[in-house]
């Protein structure tokens, strides 16, 4: 029988342990922001050997499960002396595979902006450096948006994941009390609807982002 009171009562402890979870979602995107820019860029060098380590490491980031990433940072590497915390661990392997789809995001939306922009800037003295900063990553920004937000609304999901190396989040949190009250349904419905909660506010911002982009490029 539906014990509804029992969500009630342990709402706030979920709320708490939500906490964490926002903050492993801030940090591994900003993380997995910078990585992925460095990786796109990486994968439009004309150094061959940049090129191909900055695949290496998508295809492998894209090719294995997020949750044997995290087990190989935090259980693999103390085999090799390297000891990390749990949160730590968390924010690493989220943003590193995050990071992976990011690039590729990113990538095509250089690849997207049309050549003569390019030459255009050329012509104006601009190095390839500027180029980029000032006239290519500006445009493409209004292209990789929306896709961008695809992937942080998939890490804010994916956070639950990090409960599997002790890490005290909002799904190990309802876990634990789980085992204590013996109400599953309740418990891990609070849960879903905080995970809801929490997409959906991240969706509603990125609306606002996408809407500012639109107005100002229509004022360009």
């Amino acid at each position: 029988m539906l014990d509804i009171q029992v969500a009630f009562k342990y709402v706030p402890m979920l709320v708490q342990a939500t906490g964490i979870t926002v903050e492993l979602t801030i940090l591994s995107t900003v993380l997995g922001l910078l990585i992925g820019l460095a990786a796109a860029l990486g994968r439009l060098s004309r150094h061959l050997a940049i090129r191909n380590i900055m695949g290496a490491y998508i295809w492998l980031m894209r090719s294995t499960p997020l949750l044997v990433q995290l087990f190989l940072i935090y259980f693999g590497l103390p085999q090799f002396g390297v000891e990390i915390s749990p949160f730590t661990s968390g924010v690493i392997g989220l943003a590193l595979n995050v990071g992976a789809y990011n690039a590729e995001t990113i990538r095509a939306g250089i690849l997207g902006i049309p050549r003569g922009q390019i030459e255009a800037s050329r012509s104006l003295g601009f190095g390839s450096a500027r180029t980029m900063r000032l006239v290519i990553l500006p445009q493409a920004l209004k292209l990789i948006v929306p896709p961008l937000g695809n992937n942080l609304i998939i890490l804010t999901k994916d956070t639950s994941l990090v409960s599997t190396i002790t890490l005290a989040e909002l799904f190990m949190r309802t876990q634990q009390l789980v085992s204590a009250t013996f109400k599953p349904f309740e418990l891990y419905f609070a849960c879903a609807m905080i995970y809801a909660v929490l997409t959906t506010i991240t969706s509603l911002l990125l609306r606002q982002v996408e809407q500012r982009l639109m107005f100002e490029g229509g004022h360009a």
